[in-house]
């Protein structure tokens, strides 16, 4: 009976040993097999990092709309740079001119100060200039003429302000045009290469992504500045209005009545029935 139990024990111990040298040899098969898996897997994670979208592919890639798209960023640039340099304070009302203009007031020389105006290229010296050639009309005339002036100013820089909006609403439209002709493509390419052909679907659905992402990247900062712009202009023409208000104050209108300080021409004269008659009764 103990030696069957001995037997017993000794086939179970050389079965687990079998056990044992097979799994460890299946093992030292599938381990080179791993490793070599393993470096080609990271290796093909390493080309997948390094390969790099450069902004000429991004732009290849978006298609036709990314020119127009271009262009309105072009304008974008442009019209913010000038509209800041217009809609400043000191550029629309120079403190040198305002300083010469009311030291010509003072000293009573309004044609020197129409002709200073006249040579002189700003808001300021404009207003001031046409309003001078007013003085001689009376008061009201002088007050009318500075609100035409100041007005035309206004609207002239507003009017390239609303610029930067009409380019924030246009661009994201450009951008949903390429959208849908981007998805126009898509579906053609799934409809005639069906989904084995996931490269060329991919590149359609990209042009419709980095078109509507460029069009919006244009549209808000466009908004944005033209919001700021407008009411830096705002500011500005508060200022200017001012300070041409100031210096028309306690202006001696009744001895400038009839005066003509500016260079303008007059075209209305006396009726021509008037000279008829009094050369008929001469």
């Amino acid at each position: 009976m103990q030696y069957r139990t001995s037997a017993t024990l000794i086939q179970t111990f050389v079965r687990a040993s079998a056990c044992a040298m097979m799994l460890f040899g299946n093992l030292a098969i599938v381990s080179p097999i791993l490793a070599e898996e393993a470096p080609a897997a990271g290796g093909e994670a390493a080309a997948v990092v390094k390969h790099e979208h450069t902004l000429m592919d991004r732009f290849v890639e978006g298609g036709w709309v990314m020119y127009p798209i271009t262009l309105c960023s072009v304008a974008l640039i442009w019209l913010t740079v000038d509209l800041w340099m217009r809609t400043g304070f000191k550029k629309m009302a120079p403190e040198a001119q305002v300083s010469q203009v009311q030291d010509l007031f003072r000293a009573g020389d309004y044609v020197g100060a129409y002709q200073f105006c006249k040579n002189s290229n700003s808001a300021y010296c404009d207003v001031a200039r046409v309003a001078l050639s007013f003085v001689g009309d009376g008061e009201d005339a002088v007050e009318n003429a500075l609100f035409t002036e100041l007005n035309k100013v206004n609207s002239t820089i507003t009017t390239r302000i609303n610029y930067l909006s009409v380019i924030g609403v246009c661009t994201p439209m450009i951008g949903l045009t390429g959208t849908v002709t981007g998805m126009m493509s898509a579906f053609a390419t799934l409809g005639t290469s069906g989904v084995g052909d996931p490269s060329k679907l991919s590149g359609a659905i990209g042009e419709v992504l980095i078109a509507t992402a460029s069009g919006l990247f244009i549209a808000v900062p466009a908004f944005m500045f033209f919001y700021f712009l407008r009411n830096r202009l705002q500011v500005s023409m508060s200022g200017l209005q001012e300070v041409i208000g100031a210096l028309f104050r306690k202006m001696p209108y009744s001895h400038l009545k009839d005066a003509h300080v500016g260079e303008e021409e007059f075209f209305a004269a006396l009726p021509n029935w008037v000279n008829g008659g009094e050369a008929a009764a001469a």
